[in-house]
C-alpha cells in the first residue's frame, strides 16, 4: 500500500493517506485547511524617470522629432552700440536659426496566453493574462527608465546621468582629504552643492532661468543625508543634513526650490566607477522626452496552430533631449 507522510504535527501525530484516499478525492481537504494568501508577490523594482524628466505624449507613429534654435549678432558698426560722435554706423541685427532632431524609436513586445490557461483562470480566479499584462508594463517602465537615465547603447543615445557634451568635474577634498561624502561635514557638502549650481548658472550667462532645480544623487549619499542629523543654532533639537541643504543653498536664495532625490543610476556613474551628482533644470524647456504614442495592446488574435491568444504591446518613444547644456553639471567623487 501507497502511504504519503507529512511533516510531523503537534503531539508528533502524523496524518498518513493510503492511495485509495487519494484518489477519492480526500487529498483536497488537506488545500481546503491552508490559509492561502491572495496576494501575487511581483518583482521587487524602481523607477523614477516620471519624476526626473518631463515626458510629451501625442504625435503618432513618427521617426523624429525636432526643435528650432536661435542665436543673435549684431555686425557692423561699434562694438558697443553706440552712435554719433566718433560713430555713426548703425549695426544690423542678424539671426542664426538651427535645427535639432531627435530619434523616435518603437517599444515592441508581444504575449501568448494558452486557451486553457484561460478557462482555467475563471476557476481558480487568477488571470494569468492579467499577470502577462502587469509584466509587460513592468518591462516597459524599466525600459523608459533605463532610456531615461542612460539612454539606449544600441543606438548610441545618452541619458540625464551620461551626456557627452557635459564636462564632468571631480568634488573638492574635504578637511578629511577625501572627496566622498560620508567623509564630509555639513558645511563642506553644501560648498559641493552650491558650487554645482554656481558653475551652472555661469556657464548660463547668470540667466536666472537657468538656475538647476533637480539634484540627483546615489541612494546611499541620499539615506546618508537623510538619517544624519545636524543641530542649527537658534533651532530647538535638531534637523536632518538633507533639510538643511534644500534650505540653504543659493538656488534657494533665488528663489528657486531644489529638489534632491535619490537614483540608482547615479552609483557608480562617474569616472572611474565614482558615484555622480547630477545637476540640472527640470523644465521641457531645457530638458525633455518625447512619447509620440504611448505603450497600448495593439491587436489580439486567436492562433490555433499554438491553441493561445497572442496579444501585441507597442509604443513609440523618443530619447532624452537636451536643449541646453550650460545648466546642466555633473560632480564625481561625492
Amino acid at each position: 500500500m501507497k502511504r504519503i507522510t507529512m511533516p510531523s504535527m503537534a503531539g508528533g501525530a502524523v496524518p498518513t493517506m493510503d492511495a485509495a484516499a487519494v484518489s477519492s478525492g480526500l487529498a483536497v481537504l488537506v488545500s481546503e485547511l491552508e490559509k492561502q494568501d491572495p496576494r501575487l508577490r511581483e518583482p521587487l523594482t524602481s523607477t523614477t524617470y516620471a519624476r526626473d524628466i518631463t515626458i510629451n505624449a501625442g504625435g503618432g507613429w513618427i521617426e523624429a522629432t525636432s526643435n528650432f534654435n536661435v542665436n543673435y549678432a549684431a555686425v557692423g558698426g561699434g562694438t558697443d552700440g553706440s552712435v554719433g560722435g566718433v560713430q555713426n554706423a548703425i549695426r544690423r541685427i542678424q539671426a542664426d536659426v538651427s535645427k535639432d532632431v531627435w530619434p523616435v524609436l518603437p517599444y515592441e513586445i508581444t504575449m501568448s496566453v494558452k486557451f486553457i490557461d484561460v478557462q482555467r483562470g475563471t476557476v481558480t480566479g487568477r488571470s494569468i493574462e492579467k499577470m502577462y499584462d502587469d509584466g509587460v508594463r513592468l518591462d516597459f517602465d524599466k525600459y523608459m527608465d533605463a532610456n531615461t537615465y542612460i539612454g539606449l547603447p544600441n543606438y548610441g543615445t545618452k541619458g540625464l546621468v551620461n551626456q557627452d557634451n557635459v564636462a564632468a568635474v571631480s568634488v573638492a577634498n574635504g578637511k578629511s582629504g577625501k572627496t566622498e561624502w560620508v567623509n564630509k561635514t555639513i558645511e563642506e557638502i553644501l560648498e559641493d552643492i552650491n558650487r554645482t549650481i554656481l558653475d551652472a548658472w555661469a556657464n548660463s550667462g547668470y540667466d536666472n532661468r537657468a538656475i538647476p532645480n533637480h539634484v540627483l544623487i546615489p541612494p546611499q549619499q541620499y539615506a546618508y543625508l537623510v538619517k544624519t542629523p545636524f543641530s542649527v543654532a537658534g533651532v530647538n533639537g535638531s534637523i536632518s543634513m538633507l533639510e538643511y541643504l534644500k534650505n540653504n543653498n543659493i538656488a534657494k536664495d533665488k528663489g528657486v526650490d531644489l529638489f534632491i532625490g535619490e537614483c540608482r543610476w547615479c552609483a557608480g556613474a562617474g569616472v572611474g566607477g565614482t558615484d555622480r551628482m547630477v545637476a540640472y533644470v527640470h523644465d521641457d524647456y531645457f530638458v525633455d522626452m518625447d512619447m509620440p504614442v504611448q505603450l497600448q495592446r495593439a491587436m489580439t488574435q486567436p492562433v490555433a496552430g499554438t491553441a493561445s491568444y497572442d496579444s501585441l504591446y507597442v509604443a513609440n518613444v523618443g530619447v532624452v533631449k537636451v536643449h541646453y547644456f550650460e545648466p546642466f553639471s555633473y560632480r564625481d567623487g561625492i
